[in-house]
């Protein structure tokens, strides 16, 4: 007696998956015997790709390979690791590959989809308002709050990494000049501008909060910590940013890096010229700058989207 035929597995994501993406995991469930593992995790990137395509008002089997770049550098933005971004590069050479070959489509967009490590991954950066909430999420009535609001003020503000940060001395301001300098990769030296809001901020925290943090110790460094003088730590620095996200309601990853980012992003996106945003970050290749292009190019292809007549 003839076995009873199985039957097909549920597939992640089935309820967003096109028909031609259910029949493409059956081809590769029954005809290509994929082990379930894969086609499961096949199933998941393109059910990401479907919730991408229709975000932007795209059906799936209409993308174009501009789309697909840009859809593999938005999944890298959010997270996804190097291994399972080449997968997912693999799943959608595959998809439409089959779709060419079952006459769905005319012409194969992921052919020849560059590899992952072709992308430049896009830098992750906080809107204006999760800039806002952020910054005003530490109490500042207290010596440490006073303290904690004024290193992030100086963060975005100057887009410092955070070992610059960190090896400030008080020294190193020059507050009625509107600049500070500082220490940066390879030990050079450069001199970066400061808004006055960030400047009163410093103002007040030099006067208030920082001789109450010290207790009439004596320390060099602008940000000590609570215990004896000694600067604050990269590692201290980075759970206090991420503290605080949490406490503004940020559901992004946050790290001081991301305050970096969102720093040039948001002067370039204000007309600040690419040289003086490559001086300010202490780049010493203009082609590491040039990665926050990208972020302009992906919003100017969804305003164009969004917005033109005849797209």
């Amino acid at each position: 007696m003839a076995a009873p035929p199985t039957r097909p597995r549920r597939l992640p994501m089935a309820d967003v998956l096109s028909d031609a993406a259910v029949g493409y995991l059956r081809h590769l469930e029954v005809e290509r015997r994929m082990a379930e593992n894969t086609v499961q995790a096949y199933a998941r990137d393109l059910g990401r790709l479907s919730n991408w395509a229709r975000a932007k008002g795209h059906d799936v089997e209409a993308l174009e390979r501009a789309h697909l770049e840009a859809f593999v550098r938005d999944t890298m933005a959010d997270g996804l690791s190097p291994a399972s971004t080449a997968r997912l590069v693999a799943a959608l050479r595959g998809f439409y590959r089959f779709l060419r070959m079952t006459g769905r489509i005319a012409v194969n967009p992921a052919d020849d989809l560059p590899a992952p490590r072709q992308f430049a991954a896009l830098p992750k950066f906080l809107s204006l308002d999760d800039v806002e909430a952020l910054i005003a999420a530490p109490e500042t009535g207290t010596p440490k709050g006073l303290r904690d609001r004024t290193l992030i003020e100086v963060l975005y503000a100057t887009g410092l990494r955070v070992s610059e940060l960190v090896s400030l001395r008080a020294s190193d301001l020059h507050l009625d000049q509107g600049y500070l300098q500082c220490s940066g990769k390879g030990n050079k030296q450069r001199v970066v501008p400061m808004g006055e809001t960030a400047a009163a901020w410093v103002r007040r925290y030099l006067a208030d909060g920082r001789p109450a943090l010290l207790r009439r110790r004596e320390s060099p460094w602008l940000f000590p910590n609570m215990r004896g003088g000694a600067r604050l730590s990269r590692l201290g620095v980075w759970k206090l940013v991420k503290a605080y996200g949490v406490r503004a309601g940020i559901r992004a990853r946050l790290s001081p890096h991301v305050l970096r980012h969102s720093f040039a992003t948001h002067l370039l996106e204000r007309g600040a010229d690419l040289r003086a945003i490559q001086s300010m970050l202490g780049h010493s290749d203009l082609s590491t700058t040039q990665i926050y292009t990208h972020v302009l190019e992906a919003r100017l292809r969804q305003a164009y989207d969004a917005f033109h007549p005849r797209r």
